[in-house]
């Protein structure tokens, strides 16, 4: 177990030049940050400093071999001004399964919980309170160690940074299916929330964006024939009053939010099915019109509504609807997560 906590707070607060009502996603910053070195082969005490640049070595091997993973999270506060986390201990799982993979030394649990709690205590006034609106918080380890030589690094860095953020999507998505590009493959690490996994998924989605599409839907890598993910979210596709979603796999990270619909729509009596999805299966079930919802499910967004979709040349509106599963589960997440409702999962955490 760790010790106290060592704080240096910053001498000047950046919080007055915040206009909290038009907050862009991720784009301003809190006022601190919490700092972890791993060197001599263990992980060295935390701290919390001011936020600020980071100074590297131009042969940090994070630059050359891409040894860097993340996590994404939230902070709520409630109309009694109580702060609120979901689920963070599954965030702090997931980050070290994702260290694992990218043979990054594991953070002990009480560095990632009691680290996180004395950050936000300090910058629990950027939490805002605005409906749809929360703190933002990036947990990071990336790897600092110096050297040409391909191998893991033989010091990293853990930060948690935090930015006081809006919605992070506004209204509907039109998608492209891909047929070409693969986010990840059988054995690889597309499981694991790594910097590298995102950098690769740029190219296609700009690809998408010149043909009209916000976003692209990613297909198993060897046939396509199957849909796996949302851009950087876990999909959900609602056909008649069934709701399908792919099974983690190697590909298929395992989203928090993803296991938090399954869990609250089974509880609400909605049918879900875990299970491969044929592109096909969409495709005809979009011309039968059995095809009713298409969203994305992730931390930033919570879940974000599919408009329509485009494969082969060819595009498919969803149907406009007002009972939608997708405007139901994410109202009953974000009421337990802001405190408005009541929490029989046990997933709200309270600092």
């Amino acid at each position: 177990m760790i010790n106290d906590i060592e704080v240096i707070k910053t001498k000047s607060s950046k919080i007055n030049e915040v206009d909290f009502d038009n907050l862009k996603f991720g784009s301003v910053f809190s006022d601190h940050m919490l700092v972890c070195d791993y060197k001599n082969g263990k992980w060295q005490a935390p701290k919390v400093m001011p936020y600020q640049g980071i100074t590297l070595d131009p042969s940090a091997k994070i630059f050359h071999y891409g040894q860097s993973v993340f996590e994404g999270m939230k902070a709520y506060k409630d109309a009694e001004d109580n702060v609120w986390l979901f689920r963070p201990l599954d965030n702090c799982k997931r980050l070290n399964i994702s260290s694992k993979r990218l043979a990054i030394p594991e953070l002990p649990e009480d560095y990632f919980m009691e680290g996180l709690k004395a950050l936000l205590e300090v910058d629990k006034d950027w939490i805002p309170k605005k409906d749809g609106s929360s703190l933002y918080i990036r947990p990071f380890v990336f790897a600092s160690g110096e050297g040409f030589h391909a191998s893991p690094a033989d010091e990293y860095k853990f930060l948690i940074c935090t930015a006081p953020s809006g919605s992070y999507f506004s209204g509907e998505v039109k998608v492209l299916i891909e047929e070409k590009y693969s986010r990840s493959a059988n054995g690889g690490v597309g499981f694991a929330k790594a910097g590298g996994n995102y950098a690769g998924q740029f190219y296609p989605t700009q690809l998408a964006k010149e043909k009209g599409y916000q976003q692209v839907i990613w297909t198993d890598d060897n046939t396509h024939e199957y849909i796996e993910e949302a851009g950087a979210m876990n999909i959900f596709v609602r056909i008649n009053d069934t709701l399908i979603t792919g099974p983690t796999s190697d590909r298929i990270l395992d989203g928090i939010t993803r296991k938090s619909i399954i869990e609250l729509a089974k509880a609400e009596g909605i049918n879900v099915d875990v299970r491969k999805l044929r592109v096909d299966e969409v495709v005809e079930a979009a011309k039968n019109g059995s095809l009713k919802e298409m969203f994305g499910a992730g931390t930033a967004a919570v879940i974000s509504p599919i408009a329509g979709f485009g494969y082969k040349g060819e595009d498919y509106d969803l149907p406009k609807m007002d009972d939608t599963y997708a405007n139901f589960l994410k109202k009953r997440i974000t009421d337990i997560q802001t405190n408005k409702a009541e929490d029989p999962f046990g997933w709200r955490y309270k600092l």
